[in-house]
Order: structure tokens, then C-alpha cells, then sequence
């Protein structure tokens, strides 16, 4: 079964054009919404959110009430953040992984400008406009019904909690109370020799590069047929997700 994590501040509608791709070459498919974000509950208070909580919510559903294994975990942005540090808590349930535009910051390492500048704008703006921000990671223009499903599940500001909260959860200094956990993460998947792929784009500013902590330190990365995804921005899934499914399907039915 393929397991779809979405990242900020988008929800599973991210996927719909991978969805079918996968489920018709015999694929079960799960696609969650983070907390905060697209169908799912959305605490109006931004303290309600940590980096920790989204783990535990996440872990929560997939293993608690769904009780997946087997699982093929596809992951994007903070699909990533959440999804690696499942995978290394849980290693038995999981027969592969597909990082796609993510990581796993371990506070020692500060994303690029281009991040903090999109920071910085979440900060001074209480009612973050989306379906703009979704259309700005892109590299093929978004129509307004597009647009209007990404604002859909955020009709007034109390529902963007979640979405403001996700810039200052990543760990980007030792003293950020996620640190310790992700270093211990890393740990783990430093021993993870699972099928590890790295399929990230080549027009994300944002994640450019970060494939490369992964395929020196996941031992799951050797061998395995790493693909850059050409014309894809920041939502890859967006741009090519007929693309990155139709590689994922390749590469898990050769495994």
C-alpha cells in the first residue's frame, strides 16, 4: 500500500492526480490530512501545534486505528518532517520510502533565504492566502478552481492555526525543542536499509540540495535508481504527479 504525506499548506487534494495513477496499477492508497489542514480537526490556537504533536497525531491514525504495514511512504515538504521521523519510530511498518522536496532538519543546518523570506511573510500575515501560496511553489500556473480547492478548507482565519504554526516547528538551531528528537531520528534511519528513493525536482529553490543528507546517510539510497523530476516546482505533485507516480509505481513493482 502507498502512503501520500502532504506538507504546508496544502492537504490531500495535492495528490489527486497520483491517486488514480496508483490505484489503477493495483495500489492501496492512503492520503491523510495533516491536523490543521485540509478535512481534518483544526485547533484555532497556534500553541496547540508541535512538532511532536504532529508525529503523534499522524502515528496515531496510521497505526493505531488503520494498523498499516507494508506501507510505501511517498513524502513531500513537511509530509517529510513527519513521515521520516515515523519511519525511523517505526521501521517494521514501512517496505519503502520516496522522499520528494523534504528532509529531515536536524538543527544544524539553516534553510536557504528564499525560506526565510516565505517565513517571514507567514509571521506578518494572519490570514495567509493559500491557494496564492500553493500557486507560488509551482511551475505550471494553477486555474482558480484549483486555487479555490486549496483556500476551501480555511473559509475564515480561525481555521490557519496549523498553517501559521509549521515555519517556526522546524528545527533550525540546537536549542529547538524538536532537535533532540530528530537527531535520534537520523540515528535510525543512518541504519535504514530498506529501498530509500530520492525523486525531488529540479525548479524547488527551496529544497534544492536536500536530497544529498539523505542518499550519504541513508544507507537504503545505494543502489536504487534516484530520479530528478524535470519542469517540477516546489509541489511536484502539482507539476508532474502523473509523473512521480508512474516512477514510484516503476520502482516498487521492481523491488
Amino acid at each position: 500500500m502507498v502512503l501520500l504525506l502532504h506538507g504546508e499548506p496544502s492537504w490531500s487534494f495535492l495528490y489527486r492526480k497520483m491517486i488514480p495513477v496508483f490505484v489503477d496499477a493495483g495500489f492501496r492508497v492512503v492520503a491523510p490530512d495533516l491536523i490543521g489542514f485540509g478535512r481534518s480537526d483544526k485547533p484555532t490556537a497556534q500553541t496547540d501545534y508541535t512538532y511532536a504533536r504532529h508525529v503523534e497525531w499522524m502515528r496515531s491514525v496510521l497505526f493505531d486505528a488503520l494498523d498499516l504495514t507494508g506501507i510505501t511512504l511517498v513524502c513531500q515538504d513537511w509530509g517529510g518532517l513527519i513521515g521520516l521521523r515515523l519511519v525511523a519510530e517505526h521501521p517494521q511498518r514501512f517496505a519503502r520510502v520516496c522522499a520528494a522536496n523534504t528532509g529531515l532538519p536536524d538543527g544544524t543546518v539553516r534553510l536557504p533565504d528564499v525560506w526565510w523570506q516565505f517565513r517571514d511573510f507567514v509571521q506578518r500575515t494572519p490570514d495567509l492566502p493559500i491557494g496564492m501560496l500553493v500557486s507560488s511553489g509551482v511551475t505550471v500556473p494553477m486555474s482558480e478552481d484549483v486555487i479555490a480547492a486549496y483556500d476551501a478548507p480555511f473559509p475564515d482565519p480561525s481555521f490557519k492555526a496549523g498553517a501559521l504554526s509549521f515555519p517556526d516547528l522546524i528545527p533550525q538551531s540546537l536549542d529547538n525543542p524538536a532537535t533532540p528528537d530528530n537527531q535520534r531520528a537520523w540515528s535510525v534511519l543512518e541504519t535504514f536499509t530498506k529501498p530509500f528513493l530520492c525523486a525531488f525536482s529540479d525548479q524547488d529553490p527551496i529544497t534544492r540540495g536536500g536530497d544529498l543528507p539523505l542518499l550519504e546517510r541513508i544507507p537504503g539510497t545505494k543502489g536504487q535508481p534516484h530520479t530528478t523530476i524535470e519542469g517540477g516546482g516546489h509541489f511536484l505533485q502539482e507539476d508532474r504527479g502523473v509523473e512521480l507516480a508512474k516512477v514510484v509505481i516503476g520502482w516498487a513493482q521492481a523491488d
